[in-house]
């Protein structure tokens, strides 16, 4: 994988606001703040996304999502939260370093995540989930 931003504030290269370090992920405040508290949760392994990642890593990355949450809950008290996890460009990816976002989130601040829903119907459902080999 390609040096990243990502991987130059993990190796202590560019200057950030840490949050909170194990040995999987290291997370940091999003320097373009949506809402007071949004913090980035990325991987210390230079994975690019979710698809090449170790399950300890991925499992890591939603164990310190959760524990910032919390914290970012009693510090700021959103309304609510966002936690999203986006891969490759297509999926809204724009830092090519596996990470996830903890969006606190509060009524009316203008975020906005939609997409054309579709109902395919329980049996297009089922064909759809056949072809799924976990």
């Amino acid at each position: 994988m390609a040096e990243t931003v990502f991987t130059r504030i993990i190796a202590g290269e560019l200057p950030c606001a840490k949050v909170y370090e194990d040995e999987h992920v290291f997370a940091f405040m999003d320097a373009g703040q949506v809402n007071p508290g949004h913090v980035i949760v990325a991987s210390k392994r230079p994975y690019e996304t979710i698809l090449e990642a170790d399950a300890d890593t991925a499992a890591a990355l939603m164990r310190a999502a959760a524990r910032i949450a919390k914290a970012v809950d009693s510090a700021f008290h959103p309304d609510g939260f966002t936690i999203l996890q986006a891969n490759k460009a297509a999926g809204w990816q724009t830092v090519p370093h596996l990470h996830l976002h903890v969006l606190p989130r509060h009524a009316d601040d203008g975020v906005t995540l939609t997409w054309p829903r579709k109902d395919p119907g329980l049996e297009a459902l089922r064909e759809l989930a056949s072809r799924i080999k976990v």
